[in-house]
This record gives C-alpha cells, structure tokens and sequence, in this order.
C-alpha cells in the first residue's frame, strides 16, 4: 500500500483543515477533517477530530469495523468538551471523513462534505454522500450531480461534528474488500471542488504511485482555482 497526503491554505489567512495518517500492525488509518467557525475555532475543531482519531486508533482493542463510529463518537466529545472548556458552545465545528483499512477490508465513515471516493480499473466505484442542501437536491432529481460542485447552496450543510447530537450523525459506508479496490481518495470540499471525477481517474491511470496521482490532482486544483477565492483544501490519495 502506498499513501501521500496533503493540506495547504488556499488563498485563506489560516489553515482549518486537518489531515492524519497512522499505520500500525493493526492496519491503517487515513483521516481528513474540514473545520468551519473561523477566528481560529474550525482549526481546532479540525485537529482535534483527526487528532482523537489517531489517539483512539493506537489504543484500540477492540473489533476493527466497530472502529470508524466509536472514534466519531470519542471525536465529538473531545470536541464538545473543549468547546466548554473555552465557553465557545457549537462555535468548533467540523467534517470529517475517515478510512480505516484492516486485513483485506476497507471501512469508511463521513460527516459533512469531506469526501471518500473508491477506484477500480481507474474508475470511480463509489463516493460518500455529501450531508449538505447541494446533494440532498441531486438525490432527489432537483439537480444533477454534476451542479454540485457549483451550487449557490454547496456550502450549506446538514450535518457536521461539534454541534449537539441528539442521535450520532456520523455514516457509515459499505465495507469494501481490497481485491475490488485499486485506490482510495479522501478529499475536503476545497479540493474535489476544484478537480471533477474525470480528472481524478485520468490522473490515476496515468500515475503509478500515490504522490504522483496527488501531484497531478493538486496541479488541476490549482490551475482551476488560480483566479478565484480558493478555499483550504487537503486530500490524502492511497494507492493499494
């Protein structure tokens, strides 16, 4: 297996996103996490979320599908204390989408817009759901997919981490085996906004490792983005 990440500002003054990676004996852990707040908040909010996933993933004993929701559980609450800790109630929130990959399975969760998309034969198999107003139009035939990316709504989202959760919000994807699987990207909406499904699989059948396909995606992300308010965007692309 062969992983690159990334995590760059943008023309943004700071940061918000966060991205991790750990590999243990037990497997390995791939986490994006897209803060919102601003004045600083969404930063921490973000680095907390993929922080507490690392922390959780090197002391876990448990069974590894269980992982991906207790780790987005222990999240928002380290999440929620710290915002009580800083008076700042639901001012810390953020996205976050997590790749956990265990023996030959693959188990994937999502909160917000972060994305994670699944490759076979350089081709997308499947993507997470976004949990805002633009997808839930796509869903039910309002729009199509493809005005997503550019709706006047994108940014309104239905779900994140760091507000009060009266059932968890967290979704949890369908296991993959990684005989199906060729590639994994995990991506904030800075990123895939600005770098469309076809680029993605262009660039994976053109790259033989994991820093060369993140090498071309960043290029079309900034190419596409060098004449406008370019948001934070992060990705961590994982060829197996």
């Amino acid at each position: 297996m062969d992983y690159a990440l990334i995590s760059k500002t943008g023309t943004r003054d700071n940061n918000e996103d966060s991205v991790a990676a750990k590999v243990t004996g037990a497997g390995s852990l791939f986490v994006v996490a897209d803060g919102l707040g601003g004045h600083g908040k969404g930063e921490v909010a973000s680095s907390i979320a993929t922080d507490t996933f690392v922390r959780f993933f090197s002391e876990y004993k448990g069974d590894m599908k269980d992982f991906i929701p207790e780790a987005f559980l222990a999240a928002q609450s380290d999440i929620v204390r710290e915002q009580e800790s800083q008076r700042a109630s639901q001012e810390m929130k953020t996205t976050c989408a997590a790749l956990l990959i265990s023996g030959n399975t693959a188990h994937m969760g999502h909160v917000g817009d972060t994305r994670v998309y699944v490759f076979q034969r350089n081709k997308i198999l499947s993507r997470t759901h976004d949990h805002s107003v633009a997808e839930l139009l796509a869903i039910t035939g309002e729009i199509k997919e493809k005005r997503i990316r550019h709706h006047p709504d994108r940014n309104r989202l239905l779900r994140t981490m760091g507000i009060t959760w009266e059932s968890p919000q967290y979704e949890i994807s369908d296991e993959f085996h990684l005989d199906e699987c060729q590639a994994f990207l995990l991506c904030t909406d800075g990123f895939w906004e600005l770098c469309n499904e076809r680029k993605m699989c262009a660039y994976l059948k053109k790259s033989n490792t994991a820093s060369g396909w993140l090498t071309l995606m960043i290029g079309e992300v900034e190419a596409n983005g060098s004449d406008k308010d370019m948001d934070n965007y992060s990705a961590i692309a994982v060829i197996t």
